[in-house]
């Protein structure tokens, strides 16, 4: 009897000890998570300047597409190709058959003599392809990343940076508040800086303001491929540091 009880005292500090590394190892990577980094530079002094004013353009001849618009492309008698497509946070879409093809930067008529030429490649004889803007993300601002409905919301009033995660429902429990990135089009160029939430929340910085075609992107180990993607694509990023998608 007292071996028995000797032997289950044993087991217990083991799974007691087993039960406190797994909790510091979660604590570890919990702590190692929420944290600030990465190449954008963080704006605590309220620096980011306003985006460019919304330019007056004919959207079939002078509009440019930017990262998450959406574009209808539709080809002759070939539905299942057909469809439309939201441009990504890389200025990518992805189609049928020809995979993904960069559209940001491009008018509708230039992407499509693009599509036109690959689909002619490989695939279609002489392929008959209409392209039109169907959504403009400048009249809207975007949430992607880790938050619980991640979308495009319009842009009615003044919005800060904390309303706007808030439009899209709060962070999800994988997220990273404390790396928030938020893109902008200034001085005819994107840029970029990251924002702490947990400070802004604190009221340690200012609470931002986000204006109409930003892009706010949330941190979390779900998105971790595709943040990496973007981020990786651009080179050294600092506050009013442009960059090109």
């Amino acid at each position: 009897m007292v071996a028995a009880t000797g032997s289950k005292l044993r087991q217990g500090r083991a799974t007691a000890r087993s039960c406190g590394a797994a909790i510091a190892v979660a604590l570890l990577i919990a702590g190692c998570a929420s944290k600030r980094g990465g190449p954008i530079a963080y704006d605590d002094t309220g620096t980011f300047a306003a985006p460019d004013s919304p330019a007056l353009a004919s959207l079939e001849t002078d509009y440019k597409i930017a990262p998450m618009d959406t574009v209808s492309v539709k080809v002759f008698r070939l539905p299942d190709l057909s469809g439309d497509f939201q441009v990504d946070l890389t200025g990518q879409i992805s189609l049928p058959l020809i995979g993904e093809v960069r559209a940001a930067n491009m008018t509708t008529a230039q992407l499509d003599s693009a599509l036109t030429e690959k689909f002619s490649e490989k695939y279609l004889e002489n392929p008959d392809v209409s392209v039109g803007l169907k959504e403009s993300a400048a009249r809207n601002i975007t949430v992607d990343g880790a938050v619980d409905e991640a979308g495009a919301f319009p842009a009615t009033g003044t919005l800060t940076l904390m309303q706007a995660v808030a439009l899209a429902g709060g962070i999800t429990e994988d997220a990273n508040p404390r790396r928030i990135a938020v893109f902008r089009q200034i001085n005819g160029q994107r840029q970029a800086a990251a924002f702490d939430l947990v400070s802004i929340r604190r009221g340690e910085t200012a609470d931002p303001k986000i204006y109409p075609g930003d892009i706010v992107v949330v941190d979390g180990s779900e998105i971790k491929a595709t943040y990496k993607r973007i981020i990786t694509s651009l080179p050294v990023i600092s506050v009013f540091r442009p960059f090109i998608l």
